[in-house]
């Protein structure tokens, strides 16, 4: 990255930071609801409303993001969330279910009106032609963040307790605040050049004459879904296999403690660390391997969106089989693998619309992945009452093979009949990659 970069590295490090607090929070939380509530209903009743909390705000968050700035909304999610924690904190020893539910849809809706605007802004901070790599380094530091939020989350509860591990999430928020707020970076707008090249992108490769787009733009300020009605087949179905890619994921996240107890009863914390520090190697790896595809174009990201959702499915799968401790961890880390590099390239691709669609389609992306999550956490958790683990995790899964393998039927079918696109000249090539890329996924959970 170029003259932006240090601004944009100071950000990302307090994205880690930020990450970090969640990934604490995630472990803290989920027990603190148990001693809440008293039963596992309770937890996943908690866990439900936090993500319709979500699926709700992805709904509003482009509109958000247009009237209020991206900068904007990206500080209040953070000092609302960091308000949510201050309360907790300080109530934790006597915190009633209705006061935790209102901490839950607060997070909820925080982290997606967060990662939208954060998703849809990255192009304008560092511009297009950086764009895969940026969403490289949220990856790899989220990754990070995975690892030492969960590895700390036992010492942090276990010694200081929960006010503590809510204490240091809303510190976490804050200085992703402050961050923003110092900083002030550029999020909203980018040059005529580079929207009228994503515009391109958007629509297939032919650039609409200036009737047409003045008439989705107004279309888009008077309703925030009708501005997303230019969107191409291909863009509808890679959003449609992303919700497919949550529905199945949510399978592993519910099935992979049951797994852990059956496999390890004598310490099943072990195997499910064990599979998530590999599998967050593997999305460390990512932004290695797709940094090296200098060449890759934009049929080849298209198509690397889909293999790897299918390459991804059948190592979870794989995960479920019994396998012994080495394969098992090899199996991780390749499903990590996977897991990154589909999120680096499914992001890059939303990123290529044109800046004033951008908010509305991720927050479009961000309803149907927590749509996705939140059906497949219900039905994968009544599944596993009086089906096996592999069946559950692989008929999810399958779903979303099918999916992936649909898309590259439809690219294949396309590239035999569909006229070959028009590179813009400006904005095409980035870094050595056209204007597609190679997730900063909004499930609350790792592989989600």
């Amino acid at each position: 990255m170029t003259g932006a970069s240090g601004q944009f590295r100071c950000l990302v490090s307090a994205y880690a930071v930020s990450s970090y607090g969640s990934y604490l929070n995630l472990i803290a939380l989920s027990l603190f609801s148990y001693e809440v509530t008293g039963s596992a209903l309770g937890i996943g009743a908690l866990m439900a409303l936090r993500l319709f909390a979500g699926m709700l705000a992805g709904l509003a968050a482009g509109a958000l993001a247009t009237r209020a700035g991206r900068r904007a909304l990206m500080v209040s999610a953070d000092i609302a969330q960091a308000v949510a924690m201050a309360v907790l904190a300080l109530a934790a020893p006597h915190t009633s279910a209705a006061l935790l539910a209102c901490a839950v849809v607060v997070l909820g809706a925080g982290n997606t009106l967060f990662t939208v605007a954060l998703r849809s802004a990255v192009p304008v901070m560092v511009g297009h032609e950086e764009r895969v790599r940026a969403n490289g380094l949220l990856v790899t530091v989220r990754s990070f963040a995975t690892v030492l939020g969960f590895a700390s989350a036992a010492p942090v509860i276990g010694f200081c307790g929960y006010s503590a591990a809510f204490a240091i999430n809303g510190v976490s928020f804050l200085v992703s605040a402050a961050a923003l707020l110092l900083l002030r970076p550029r999020t909203d707008g980018e040059e005529p050049d580079a929207s009228a090249a994503a515009r391109t992108e958007a629509t297939g490769g032919q650039e609409p004459d200036a009737s047409a787009a003045a008439r989705t733009e107004a279309t888009g300020a008077a309703s925030g879904m009708r501005g997303l009605r230019g969107l191409s087949a291909l863009l509808i179905g890679m959003i449609l296999l992303r919700g497919a890619d949550a529905l199945a994921s949510s399978s592993h996240n519910v099935a992979l403690p049951v797994a852990a107890g059956a496999a390890s009863p004598d310490n099943p914390a072990l195997f499910m660390t064990q599979f998530w520090a590999a599998w967050a190697v593997g999305t460390l790896l990512a932004h290695q391997v797709l940094g090296r595809r200098a060449d890759a174009g934009a049929a080849a990201g298209e198509r690397a969106f889909a293999v790897g959702t299918c390459a991804m499915s059948l190592f979870f799968v794989l995960a479920f089989t019994g396998l012994p401790g080495p394969a098992l961890v090899a199996v991780a880390l390749g499903a990590g693998l996977a897991d990154g590099c589909t999120e680096i390239v499914y992001t890059s691709r939303l990123q290529a619309v044109p800046d004033r669609q951008r908010s509305r389609l991720f927050g479009l992306s961000a309803t149907v992945e927590t749509s996705g999550f939140t059906l497949g956490t219900v039905a994968a958790a009544a599944s596993l009452e009086s089906l096996p683990a592999l069946v559950v995790v692989g008929a999810f899964h399958g779903t979303a093979v099918f999916g992936a393998l649909a898309l590259l039927l439809f690219l294949a079918v396309r590239g035999g009949t569909a006229p070959r696109r028009t590179r813009p000249t400006t904005g095409a090539t980035q870094g050595g990659e056209t204007t597609h890329g190679a997730r900063t996924g909004t499930g609350s959970l790792p592989g989600a």
